[in-house]
């Protein structure tokens, strides 16, 4: 099983930033979509933020004017910037890595946790 590998979750206090990052190894030949996923302690997993090959960007309302998604084609990494952190962003995130466009292939991070705290 393929896993991508993540890097740059923390603790932050309220109001600070952090860079999520997510780099896919070699033996993946094509990588389409890219995002990050979170998930709560007692919540569903939300798709946080998504970027297409072309850098076609989405995110979810609650982070829009904060989050920041980004990729590196020729590094096979996404990036995730966060700013403005808030305790409701507290989470571990998962990045993703979709070998076809449909998203039937996806590999997936181990998740990093990060925790908005003062």
């Amino acid at each position: 099983q393929v896993s991508l590998v993540e890097s740059g979750g923390g603790l932050v206090q309220p109001g600070g930033s952090l860079r999520l990052s997510c780099a896919a190894p070699g033996s993946i030949s094509s990588i389409y979509g890219m995002g990050w996923y979170r998930q709560a302690p007692g919540k569903q997993r939300e798709l946080v933020a998504s970027i297409t090959r072309v850098a076609r960007t989405n995110y979810v309302d609650s982070v829009k004017g904060r989050f920041a998604i980004s990729r590196d084609n020729a590094k096979n990494t996404v990036y995730l910037q966060m700013n403005s952190l808030n305790p409701d962003d507290t989470a571990v995130y998962y990045c993703y890595a979709d070998g076809v466009v449909s998203g039937s292939l996806r590999y997936w991070g181990q998740g990093t946790q990060v925790t908005v705290s003062s």
